[in-house]
């Protein structure tokens, strides 16, 4: 049993191709049930939401139509508060979907059976693909970067610790890790951090499958961009803070305690500034600086030392 839910705010653009793209998946319609979590305050969007999803009810999907009058939280707090529905308790897994994504229809046969025989699986996390890629210059280096985040860190950490950081939207809870990790909670920007960290100190493991992609758009204008980095570099420090002692007290191994401390969060505060240099501005400016030469330790340190 298997709930979707589409977490969504004043998403005019891109409501439709989401809710669409979660609503086909190949999956028996008795055993999933699509929540639109709709925070929009715009009406004229609500109503476009809800006429869409009233849609694909006449379709034979079943699907639910959420809306908040106290919008507390943001996105953890929408979260939270559709997870405290009663028809909650009848399914075991939770895939969540940010408004802007568009999982392909056999998302959920080549996520979910990853945890049959996996007791102590709490999520598998799947990659992204960028459906606009190659709009602009921006984008081109945001595929660059994040590629990088993708195929090698995420990968890495999946293969060698069982344990990375949730990247929010395309990914496959255990409600019952969940629930035993506290919930989402809503005291950070980064809430699919929070509680990535707070199901690994209960001794959860994760997987990610590099060879499964879920389509999403890149920010294209640098505005859009700028606003995403912030949230995205403010956060861990913030929730370090908040999460410093739990990790000293845990019951978890030294080696998981020092690779939280020392290398999660310090990456996630640094290296993002220095991978997006390194491989998005100085190797590409050597390629029209024919004079500029990057000696080979630069090349190699430098990824290395960010893992």
């Amino acid at each position: 049993m298997v709930l979707l839910q589409i977490p969504m705010c004043n998403e005019r653009e891109v409501y439709q191709q989401s809710i669409a793209a979660v609503c086909i998946q190949d999956w028996p319609r008795d055993r999933m049930l699509v929540q639109v979590l709709d925070d929009s305050d715009d009406m004229d969007v609500q109503l476009l939401i809800k006429a869409e999803v009233l849609k694909w009810q006449q379709k034979g999907v079943n699907i639910v139509y959420r809306h908040r009058l106290i919008r507390t939280g943001y996105k953890a707090g929408n979260l939270k508060s559709a997870m405290s529905c009663e028809y909650v308790k009848d399914y075991e897994f939770v895939a969540i979907f940010d408004a802007d994504f568009q999982p392909a229809p056999d998302f959920l046969k080549r996520t979910i059976p990853h945890f049959k025989g996996n007791n102590d699986l709490a999520l598998v996390q799947t990659r992204w693909g960028f459906v606009n890629k190659d709009e602009n210059l921006l984008t081109r280096l945001q595929n660059i970067n994040l590629s990088f985040h993708f195929e090698v860190e995420q990968q890495v950490n999946g293969i060698f610790i069982n344990f990375f950081g949730f990247n929010g939207t395309a990914g496959v809870w255990r409600i019952k890790a969940l629930e035993e990790s506290g919930g989402w909670l809503e005291r950070t920007t980064v809430e699919d951090m929070d509680i990535a960290v707070r199901a690994h100190l209960c001794g959860w493991k994760f997987i990610f499958l590099n060879d499964v992609k879920c389509l999403c758009e890149l920010p294209e204008s640098y505005e859009a961009y700028k606003k995403q980095q912030y949230r995205w570099h403010s956060g861990p420090m913030q929730l370090f803070r908040l999460c410093f002692l739990d990790i000293l007290q845990s019951k978890v191994n030294i080696f998981k305690k020092a690779n939280l401390i020392f290398l999660f969060f310090s990456y996630e505060a640094h290296t993002p500034f220095y991978s997006f240099t390194l491989f998005c501005i100085i190797l590409p400016l050597t390629m029209f600086l024919p004079e500029a030469e990057l000696p080979a330790w630069v090349i190699c340190y430098v990824p290395v030392s960010c893992l």
